[in-house]
C-alpha cells in the first residue's frame, strides 16, 4: 500500500511559487532601481548634501534586488514531516520587507529636504513604486497573489477592503493629528542599520534625544544605565529577540512601565498578539509611514504621562489620606477610627467597666487674670501636651480638655489590661508634672485628681466638629471626686480603692457629702506599693 506524501504547509513555497514571485518581483524592483540611478547621476548640485542618502537608497534598493536574484528554483530540501526547508512565505516577507523599509524611509526623508523643482518629481515616482511593490508583497500567498488583472497603477490603499471607510475617517480625523510631543528620551533598537538610521533621522525632526542598539543584549544594557520614555523594538534580531527583550523588560518592576512599540516586517498576527499580551504598548509593520509611526510614538509618550501623573496623583491622594486620619486619629481613638473606614455610621457603645480620671487646676480663674493672653495658652499647651504623652504611654484615651479642665478614659477600647491601674499611674504622674512645671515656671500650680470606675456609655456625637465622649453615672461620679478634692490629691472613690488596694497604698478620707450622691466613702491615691 503506498503512503501518501506528507502534507506541505501553507508557509512553504515550492519551486512553482518561487518561480512565480521571481517574476513578479524582479521588474517592479528593476524600476525602483532605475529611478535610484535616476537619482544618483542626474541629481543638481544645488542638492549635493543630500547624495549620501541617496547612496544609503541605492545600497538597499540593490540588496533588495539581489535577494530576489539568489531565490532558488525550489525550497530547499523538505523533509518527510512535509516542513518547510530555507524558505517560507512569512520568512520571505519578513526579508523582503526589511530593505524595502530602508527604500521608503530614505526616499521620504529626501522628499522632504529636497527643494521643489530639483529631485521631487522622481522621488514621488519611487515612493509610487515602493508603495506598489509593498502591496504586491503583502500578497504573496493570498487568492489576490494570482490575480494579474489588478491594474498597474493603482494605489495599495485601493486593494485594502474598507478604502472608503478609510477616506470617511481622514475626513473626520482631528486637525492636530500631526501635533508632536517632543523632548522624549526615546530607545531605537533594531540589528539594520539602515532602519536606525531612518529612525533616529526622523526622530531627532520632532526634537527627540535619541540613543540606539543594534542587538538586544545592548538593549538590556542601555536600559539599566539610562532613562527612557519609549522604546521602538525590532521583533526579529540575533541573538536575544524582541520578544524576549520586551518579556524581561515588563517582569522588571523598575521598567515595566516604559511604553514599548514593536517594530517588524514580520506581518503574522500570532507574533502580534503575542507582543500586544506580553506588554507591548504597541506594533508597527515595516515599512513604517511616518505619520502613523509619529501618531502611535504620540499617543505612547501621552499614555505615558498621563500614568505618569496618575501615579502622581495617587501619592498625593495617599499622603492627604495619611493627613487626614492622622488629623482623625487626634479626636477620636484608633479603634473608633477604623469602624468609621469600615462603614459604621453609628458608634454608640456600653462599656461595663471603665475608669475615668478629671484633673483641674486651682485657682486658675485668678492666675489667667495675672497673665498674657500668650503666656496662658503656652502654660496650658505645655501642660497638657505632657499629660497627652503620659496618656499615650499608659494606653489611656484623652477624652477632652474644657477651659483647664482635663478628662482620661480607660478600658474602652483596649481589652485585657487593667486600665484603674494604667489611670491610677497617670494620676500620680500627672501631679508629678504640675509641681515640675509650677518650679520651672515659678507659678502657683496646684492640680485636683477625682477617678471613679464603673460602667459608662461611649460614642461619637455631633456633625460639626464631632467629638467622642463618654456618658453615665461612672462619669459624674468621677467629676464630683475631682470637684470635692483637695489641691495636689488624687480623690478616688470606694469602688477604685477596692481593686487597687493590695497594689496602690491609699489613705482613708473618711464619708463625703456630694451633691447628687449622697455621702460617699472616698480615700486619697498615694502610690504603688513597694
Amino acid at each position: 500500500m503506498n503512503e501518501s506524501p506528507p502534507a506541505r504547509s501553507p508557509e512553504c513555497l515550492d519551486s512553482a511559487s518561487l518561480a512565480l514571485i521571481r517574476q513578479e518581483l524582479s521588474a517592479p524592483i528593476a524600476t525602483v532601481i532605475g529611478y535610484v540611478d535616476l537619482l544618483k547621476d542626474e541629481a543638481p548640485s544645488e542638492i549635493e548634501h543630500l547624495k549620501p542618502d541617496i547612496a544609503k537608497l541605492r545600497r538597499a534598493a540593490q540588496s533588495l534586488q539581489q535577494l530576489v536574484k539568489q531565490l532558488p528554483d525550489a525550497t530547499g530540501p523538505q523533509s518527510e514531516t512535509g516542513e518547510c526547508g530555507e524558505f517560507s512565505l512569512s520568512k520571505l516577507r519578513h526579508d523582503l520587507r526589511t530593505p524595502l523599509n530602508a527604500i521608503k524611509g530614505y526616499a521620504e526623508l529626501l522628499l522632504e529636504e529636497a527643494e521643489p523643482g530639483t529631485i521631487d518629481r522622481d522621488l514621488k515616482e519611487l515612493l509610487a513604486e515602493t508603495k506598489r511593490l509593498l502591496t504586491q508583497i503583502e500578497r504573496l500567498g493570498t487568492p489576490a497573489h494570482h490575480q494579474h488583472s489588478s491594474p498597474a497603477n493603482s494605489d495599495a490603499e485601493s486593494l485594502l477592503p474598507g478604502a472608503a471607510a478609510l477616506n470617511l475617517v481622514r475626513q473626520q480625523a482631528p486637525n492636530d493629528v500631526g501635533r508632536i510631543v517632543s523632548g522624549c528620551r526615546i530607545l531605537v533598537v533594531d540589528d539594520q542599520e539602515s532602519n536606525r538610521d531612518l529612525l533616529v533621522r526622523r526622530l531627532t525632526r520632532d526634537a527627540h534625544i535619541v540613543t540606539t542598539a543594534a542587538n538586544g543584549e545592548e538593549a538590556l544594557r542601555l536600559v539599566e544605565e539610562q532613562t527612557f520614555d519609549l522604546i521602538l523594538l525590532d521583533l526579529i534580531m540575533p541573538g536575544i529577540s524582541g520578544y524576549e527583550v520586551l518579556v524581561r523588560l515588563k517582569s522588571d518592576p523598575r521598567h515595566r512601565d516604559i511604553p514599548v512599540v514593536m517594530i517588524s516586517a514580520l506581518d503574522q498576527i500570532d507574533s502580534v498578539a503575542g507582543c500586544i499580551e506580553a506588554g507591548a504598548e504597541d506594533y508597527m509593520p515595516k515599512p513604517f509611514n511616518p505619520v502613523l509611526l509619529k501618531a502611535r510614538i504620540n499617543a505612547c509618550i501621552e499614555k505615558k504621562r498621563l500614568r505618569e501623573r496618575e501615579k502622581v496623583f495617587v501619592e498625593q491622594l495617599r499622603l492627604e489620606k495619611e493627613k487626614s486620619e492622622a488629623l482623625l486619629l487626634n479626636i477620636l481613638p484608633t479603634a473608633i477610627v477604623s469602624r468609621l473606614n469600615l462603614g459604621e455610621t453609628v458608634i454608640a457603645d456600653h462599656i461595663p467597666d471603665a475608669t475615668i480620671l478629671f484633673a483641674d487646676l486651682v485657682g486658675f480663674t485668678g492666675l489667667s487674670a495675672q497673665l498674657s493672653a500668650t503666656r496662658l495658652v503656652k502654660l496650658l499647651n505645655m501642660l497638657f501636651s505632657e499629660f497627652d504623652r503620659l496618656s499615650i504611654d499608659f494606653g489611656l484615651e484623652k477624652i477632652k480638655t474644657i477651659g483647664d479642665a482635663y478628662m482620661v478614659a480607660g478600658g474602652l477600647t483596649s481589652e485585657g489590661s487593667d486600665h484603674a491601674e494604667a489611670v491610677a499611674r497617670m494620676a500620680l504622674s500627672m501631679v508629678e508634672v504640675s509641681r515640675s512645671t509650677s518650679d520651672l515656671l515659678g507659678l502657683p500650680l496646684q492640680l485636683r485628681i477625682g477617678i471613679h470606675t464603673g460602667p459608662v456609655v461611649a460614642g461619637i456625637i455631633g456633625t460639626h466638629r464631632f467629638i467622642y465622649d463618654v456618658w453615665g453615672d461612672t462619669v459624674n461620679t468621677a467629676s464630683r471626686m475631682e470637684t470635692y478634692g483637695i489641691a495636689n490629691e488624687i480623690n478616688v472613690t470606694q469602688a477604685l480603692y477596692e481593686r487597687l488596694q493590695d497594689r496602690f497604698v491609699f489613705e482613708p478620707r473618711g464619708t463625703i457629702e456630694v451633691a447628687g450622691k449622697g455621702t460617699l466613702q472616698a480615700f486619697f491615691l498615694r502610690g504603688p506599693r513597694q
